[in-house]
């Protein structure tokens, strides 16, 4: 996960801030998703491929304490090691780990770095086997590993795609869009530079930057310049703007949309999740509530966290209580629940019957920063006040929230409480 200037040439490359939290991030994803590929003590295979399309060198020396740091592709590795060790504690039948890896950086200098640490840290064996070393443009390479993929998981594709670029112009949509449809299971994470659109081409007979990529002019010849000049709360605008065109150019069913924390205290650009099943979605949205000093949202609390109406209105919540935006701390997990307390009994009332509590949250997720926890905890408290009801598969209802499963029906109260 590197960025283009970052220079391999004598020796490691200096690490950014920004780079620390995105490798964080990363780590702490995958701790939580490789348990999530295990349904039961029977399984014997885990299968996955784990492709960095911006791999860079390796290793790096930190910036502020100079102290070494290790790169995404160790940061894949020593995941899956770990979470290997840690599923195989109490089992009869060993859980096996097969994950082919591909590592491809276009630098010759920061390939050639990452072979060599690669090397010294005993991953030289593997080479050839289920660690694939390519020095060369993603994009380029990009059909080739899509099909290593379907061949070895020709089921669901399953894999993860962490594509780090510098800027936004690296990874066009329609490459997006074809894993997508060629892996139904594949994952995303891709960095996308917001503040990189210092200029959109105003000259309609030429391309703007953005349709180059795939994506439609919506700015209409506008500059970053022009948009920060008029728009009071810009990144906002920019993020309800940009980001429903992105997911549906790339096809990805589900998604998290949150800025990385400059630390000016300003996003400079996106760590997209995209994916194709909610369960994915909802582990990334984990990931960023535990690291609240990391990632930030320009945007609602609830159920309609894009909804143009909050942005441009002088919402005081947002302009007062919190002016860098949603931070994902406490205040920010209390103003959920409480926006939640409103909005989820209106999705609910909305239809007598109600729906499983997997349906009310794989059809909303994408439209609020929180986590189906975070649900759960709303739907328990509005139960136990009387507004909801929680039907069991076996038809009794429960105010436990603890009870709340995938196939949990949430429906509006059969009978109100009243106080004479």
């Amino acid at each position: 996960m590197a960025k283009k200037h970052y220079d391999w040439s004598n020796g490691p490359a200096q690490l950014e801030q920004h780079s620390v939290a995105k490798h964080k991030l990363l780590e702490g994803y995958l701790a939580e998703y490789f348990p999530t590929l295990v349904s039961s003590y029977q399984q014997e295979e885990l299968k996955l491929t784990i492709v960095d399309g911006f791999a860079g060198g390796g290793v790096y020396y930190h910036n502020d304490t100079n102290e070494q740091h290790l790169g995404s592709p160790f940061i894949c590795l020593h995941a899956a090691e770990l979470a290997e060790a840690k599923l195989n504690v109490g089992r009869h039948k060993p859980l096996k780990f097969n994950i082919d890896y591909f590592f491809v950086e276009k630098s010759k200098n920061a390939a050639q770095h990452l072979e060599m640490s690669l090397k010294d840290h005993g991953y030289q064996s593997r080479f050839g086997k289920n660690v694939h070393l390519i020095s060369g443009d993603f994009n380029d390479y990009a059909d080739n590993i899509i099909a290593h993929v379907k061949q070895k998981s020709p089921k669901n594709g399953r894999s993860i795609f962490i594509l780090d670029q510098y800027g936004y112009t690296e990874v066009p949509m329609p490459l997006l869009a074809k894993i997508f449809q060629a892996l139904p299971r594949a994952e995303v994470i891709l960095t996308f530079g917001v503040d990189s659109f210092s200029t959109y081409a105003s000259d309609k007979s030429q391309l703007s930057p953005l349709e180059k990529i795939g994506l439609p002019n919506i700015f209409q010849g506008k500059s970053l310049q022009e948009i920060k000049s008029n728009e009071a709360d810009w990144r906002a605008y920019i993020q309800s703007q940009l980001y429903p065109h992105i997911v549906k150019s790339a096809g990805s069913r589900f998604h998290t949309p949150f800025f990385i924390r400059s630390t000016k205290g300003h996003g400079d650009f996106w760590l997209l999740h995209l994916s194709m099943h909610h369960k994915a979605r909802d582990v990334m949205t984990e990931v960023h509530w535990a690291n609240s000093n990391t990632f930030i949202h320009y945007g609602g609390e609830g159920l309609d966290m894009f909804k143009i109406g909050y942005i441009t209105r002088a919402d005081e919540r947002f302009t007062k209580q919190n002016s860098l935006g949603y931070t994902f701390d406490d205040d920010a997990r209390k103003r959920t629940v409480d926006k939640l307390h409103e909005d989820l009994p209106r999705l609910i009332h909305a239809d007598e019957d109600g729906h499983s509590f997997e349906t009310i949250f794989a059809t909303t997720c994408n439209e609020t920063p929180a986590t189906a926890r975070i649900y759960k905890d709303v739907l328990g408290s509005l139960a136990k006040t009387g507004e909801l009801d929680l039907v069991l598969p076996n038809g009794k209802t429960t105010k436990s929230l603890g009870q709340i499963k995938s196939d949990t029906r949430i429906r509006p109260a059969r009978q109100k409480k009243f106080i004479f």
